[in-house]
């Protein structure tokens, strides 16, 4: 069965807002891109404008990585995960 993906190899960032051309980018500039719009929007929107769903299937130590980086990165308490269910 043929698919009609193609796997991405480099990280591609949009030019000219959301109309704009996706091009080929460094990774710098892809994350650096990313933290500015996080910024942006935390600042915009306060920080629960974030939230973060972790996976009960992932260690223990990932949980925990994940929660933190919603709490002292983001500056949201808003994670969830599917083990309360």
């Amino acid at each position: 069965m043929p698919r009609d993906y193609v796997r991405l190899t480099e990280p591609l960032v949009r030019d000219g807002g959301k109309t704009g051309a996706l091009r080929p980018a460094t990774w710098d500039e892809a994350i650096a891109r990313t933290a500015s719009a996080f910024r942006a929007a935390g600042e915009a929107h306060g920080p629960r404008t974030f939230g973060v769903f972790s996976c009960s299937r992932s260690t223990n130590e990932m949980n925990f990585a994940a929660g933190k980086f919603s709490r002292v990165v983001l500056g949201s308490n808003n994670i969830d995960s599917c083990n309360r269910t």
